[in-house]
Parts: C-alpha cells; structure tokens; sequence
C-alpha cells in the first residue's frame, strides 16, 4: 500500500449497530476525494470492543483491503490512546479524526481537507446545530469557556472529534509519551497555523454515547490538569487569602473577648465556618493528588495500549 494523501483515524468501541451505515457512507464520502485527486486510506482502530465490531472490521477488510486498515488493541484503553495507536500508524500527510457514531457526517471530510490545503497545519470543526440534550450542550459550553481561561488553549467545539492534522502535527503528537493526554488540544500546542471550520452535526445512527456524565467530568479535568498549572496556582492564592481572612478574624475574635467577654452565641457559625475550612482544605489536597497521580502514572512507563493484531494489505 502506498503512501496516501489522506488517512482516516477511526475508533469503534462497541459500534455494532452503527458499522455497516458507517460504511456505506465513508467509502464513498472519501471516492469521491479520490476523483479529486487525493488517495486515501481508513484506520479504523478497535478498542476492546465486546460486541460483533472486530467481525464486521474483519469483513470489511476483506471487500476493500486496497485502502482499509484495521488495529486490533487487546483492551480498552480509551478514546484518546485508540487514535494514538491510528496515528502512530497513518501513513497520510493529513490525518483526519473521524467518530464512528456517524454524528459527524463523512461528507464533511472534504470540507476540512480543502481549509488544510490553504495552508494550515491544524482544522477543527464547530457543530453547526448539536443534536445531544440541552443539558449536555449547555455543560460542554461551559466546559469549553473555563478549559479556555485555565489552558490558553482556543478551541470552540472541544468535545467535536471531527478534525484534520498535518503530517507535522502529527509527528510531534507521536513524540510525545503522555500516558494521558487529549489530543485536540496537544494539537493546538503543536500547531502554528490552526483554523476551524463549521460543520453539520446529526443523531446518532444507532447505539448511545460511551461518555456517561463522570467519564465527561473526568475527561475535562484531565484537560485541564494535564496542560496547564493555574488550578494550583488559583489554589494557592485562595488558600493565602483564607489564610489571611483567617488570621484577621481570629484578631477580631481576641479583640472582642477582651473588650466584651465570652459568649457561646457564635458557637455555630464558627463551626460552620471549620467545616468549610475543611473542606477547602480536602479539594486543595484532591487537587494537588490528580498532578501527582499524573506524574506516578507516567513514571510507571508502562505501555499505553496493546496491540493484538493490524489487518492490512502486505506489498
């Protein structure tokens, strides 16, 4: 298989139900490139699926071997390290993300693979009109504002997968040995010319989301604790003022003993003050345990993923 202009990176977990619609949709999507002038080939990487995915990417190996490649990782490892290993194997010198729920049209790959050839290194996309609840809609452009004040890092529509990579950008991704890492804003540190563009955004074509509501707090505190330290630094000039705020009152409290006397009358505000004193104190020492999970992770050098088998094509 030679070198193609165009790699898709896909990771199917548990896409039983959506595949074969994801097929007849993709593979013409990216023909139609191809009578353009672009050669292509599709990644699609396995993540420990536990259904009938790994048989339906067998099978659609076996129709178009010419330009599909399949990673086989023997378990889950998540979303994030399933399109590392797609990276650390695209051959292409565009790589573009795809998610197999087809919420993202593939018609739309054209779109960004025409704003890379004017010279960017990097294209996001924007959901034009989001079909997930307003709860989810609103809670990720919310995320969003807040990961953009900690991080610096300018995406509008971080939780949108559909995106395209130079060569370049993608190479310097591979460098990288974080254990846990989101690649959209990896990306953005590496790029130099970064654009985004708007595109449709549809239901899903079958199944449901394999974010829950923890998995999508989880992954925007990894976010921002894994590219940026103002988290802490925020924490620790709370805790001088609170120090400070302390300090002041406990003067007040000596202050007012000696001029009034004792009295039991602020008994239980001062308690309720302590318990959030408490409590500050037990997010400050959560907070400072996710940095320091990240660095026993990673100091651990223990392998991200594990790859059980590649179908592909031999030359």
């Amino acid at each position: 298989m030679s070198c193609p202009t165009i790699s898709v990176v896909i990771p199917v977990y548990n896409e039983e139900a959506g595949l074969p619609a994801l097929f007849a949709r993709l593979y013409p999507a990216l023909d139609t490139l191809r009578e353009q002038g672009e050669t292509y080939e599709i990644i699609f990487v396995n993540d420990g699926s536990r259904d009938r995915s790994v048989a339906l990417l067998r099978e659609q190996f076996a129709r178009r071997p010419d330009v599909t490649r399949a990673i086989l990782l023997a378990a889950n490892a998540g979303q994030h390290m399933a399109i590392m290993a797609g990276f650390e194997h695209a051959r292409g010198e565009i790589i573009v993300t795809l998610d197999a729920d087809l919420q993202n049209p593939p018609e739309e790959i054209g779109k960004l693979v025409a704003k890379m050839r004017e010279g960017h290194d990097y294209v996001g996309s924007i959901r034009k009109k989001r079909q997930d609840s307003l709860f989810r809609t609103c809670a990720s452009k919310a995320m969003n504002r807040l990961r953009e004040k900690i991080t610096r890092i300018q995406i509008t529509d971080q939780g949108n997968m559909l995106r395209a990579y130079s060569r370049g950008v993608v190479d310097a991704i591979n460098s990288c040995q974080e254990v846990a890492t989101f690649i959209p804003a990896l990306a953005y540190t590496f790029a130099r010319h970064p654009a985004e563009v708007v595109v449709e955004h549809e239901e899903r074509a079958a199944g449901e989301s394999k974010y829950s509501l923890y998995s999508l707090i989880r992954l925007n505190f990894d976010l921002m604790t894994g590219f940026s330290l103002v988290p802490l630094q925020w924490f620790s000039m709370l805790g001088m003022l609170v120090a400070l705020g302390s300090g002041t009152l406990f003067v007040l409290l000596i202050v007012r003993r000696l001029i009034v006397g004792p009295e039991a009358e602020g008994l239980f505000t001062l308690f309720a003050l302590m318990f959030f004193l408490i409590g500050l104190a037990l997010f400050g020492i959560g907070l400072l345990g996710e940095y320091i999970g990240r660095i026993y992770q990673q100091v651990r050098h223990r392998p991200r993923y594990l790859i059980e088998a590649v179908l592909e094509r031999k030359e």
